[in-house]
């Protein structure tokens, strides 16, 4: 039985299903309140801390994990299903690294505004905007792709997948094109 076959042949596990769905929603409902609100809170940092190295750092997280998509993109297309779901793995991790890190970036350290002029700060703004909803918007089908295989309906995470992945990928991308256009006017 090829790697393929022995996953899809696995029962799938519907009562830890509407479980995590609900735990998908409750993160997500927490996840996008606390992005939408940390404009507005502000911790001060101890004398001494220096934080301008998470931006770069945020960017080569997001880069990181659009190569790491592509990887597991090109594993499941292969029938390799161990290894697309150890890559997916990785792909999880680090979007979680990044948002607990841009997070905290942002409850401790003013905005930094995008100062291009012309033509480019349009295609800033574009990129940015689109960047923002869709990740608002994929985030809790990222969750429930994730949940769907990790309980084994496959199905589901095939119809999920084909929206979901294009939508992830783009986010992950355009996240460090917007900070390479923005790293010039960082204090």
């Amino acid at each position: 039985m090829s790697d393929r076959n022995e996953w899809l042949s696995r029962p799938a596990n519907e009562a830890l299903w509407k479980k995590l769905r609900v735990v998908a929603w409750v993160v997500s409902a927490v996840v996008l309140l606390l992005v939408g609100a940390m404009q507005r809170i502000r911790i001060d940092l101890p004398e001494g801390w220096d934080t301008s190295m998470l931006p770069p750092f945020h960017a080569s997280v997001n880069a990181l994990g659009a190569l790491v998509l592509v990887v597991a993109l090109v594993f499941i297309k292969m029938g390799r299903v161990g290894l697309h779901r150890a890559a997916m793995m990785v792909a999880m991790v680090l979007s979680v690294f990044f948002l607990l890190s841009y997070v905290a970036y942002h409850i401790t350290n003013d905005p930094t505004e995008y100062a291009g002029e012309g033509p480019i700060r349009t295609v800033y703004f574009i990129l940015l905007i689109t960047h923002i909803v869709s990740a608002a918007v994929s985030f809790p089908f990222i969750l429930f792709t994730f949940i769907a295989a990790w309980t084994n309906r496959f199905d589901a995470h095939r119809r999920l997948a084909r929206w979901v992945f294009p939508l992830w990928l783009y986010v992950a991308v355009t996240g460090p094109v917007c900070y390479l256009m923005l790293r010039p006017y960082y204090a």
